[in-house]
């Protein structure tokens, strides 16, 4: 594998935010407290879109929801989740962009700050097979308890977990030949400053900036002419 591709995963291969849609979707379900539930979840999500969320603050809120529920019935909504909101999100232009750093041999992952517990499945219905998420501490039954194992997978942690992967993999990141990093935040500037071949992809207006000014090329895979 002579190259590196890493993804950032919502509004960059998804055209929704999953963790926000997850919270929806549970208010949707009526299995939280609609009101004080989506008031939290759009003001996290307003603070992510303004480059001031706590990483940790979020996590945690998001993770003790998931503790709150017993494991078969989470595994149920998840899976409801997954068909009802996440397969129909997946288009065309995401699967092609994967499939051509797939078939071209190079090292694919997606990095993304949603905790793994939501993403993991997403991943793999996107076809990749490598990870890197918050992860949450799990209890001996494998269930969430609430809070973050680690470092949160947020702005420049994003650079910290994918040198520790490499690291596992005994690939180091100066032995690619070229590194490709997809994202369209401006949280990801860290990330996409370290790697040779950075995309601003379905861009916010902070990193479009961004991105100009620095001449890197735009992305846009959601646009009608690319399904």
């Amino acid at each position: 594998m002579k190259n590196l591709a890493l993804f950032d995963l919502d509004h960059t291969l998804l055209p929704i935010d999953s963790d926000h849609e997850w919270g929806e979707f549970l208010v949707r379900q009526g299995v939280v407290d609609a009101d004080d539930y989506q008031r939290r979840n759009d003001a996290f999500f307003a603070q992510y879109n303004a480059g001031k969320l706590d990483p940790v603050e979020y996590l945690e809120f998001a993770l003790g929801t998931l503790a709150g529920f017993e494991p078969a019935v989470l595994r149920d909504l998840h899976g409801q989740y997954l068909k009802e909101v996440i397969e129909p999100a997946i288009l065309p232009s995401a699967r092609a962009l994967l499939a051509q750093h797939q078939d071209a041999g190079d090292l694919v992952a997606i990095v993304t700050a949603t905790n793994a517990w939501l993403t993991a499945p997403i991943a793999r219905l996107l076809g990749v097979e490598h990870l890197l998420a918050a992860r949450p501490q799990l209890d001996e039954r494998g269930h969430p308890t609430g809070k973050l194992d680690g470092l949160p997978s947020h702005g420049p942690n994003k650079v910290v977990h994918m040198h520790a992967w490499l690291e596992t993999l005994g690939r180091p990141f100066d032995s690619f030949e070229r590194s490709y990093f997809y994202s369209d935040s401006h949280n990801d500037i860290p990330l996409l400053s370290v790697v040779s071949h950075p995309v601003a992809t379905n861009p916010s207006a902070l990193l479009r900036q961004h991105a100009s000014a620095n001449g890197w090329p735009l992305l846009h895979l959601f646009d009608a002419s690319v399904q």
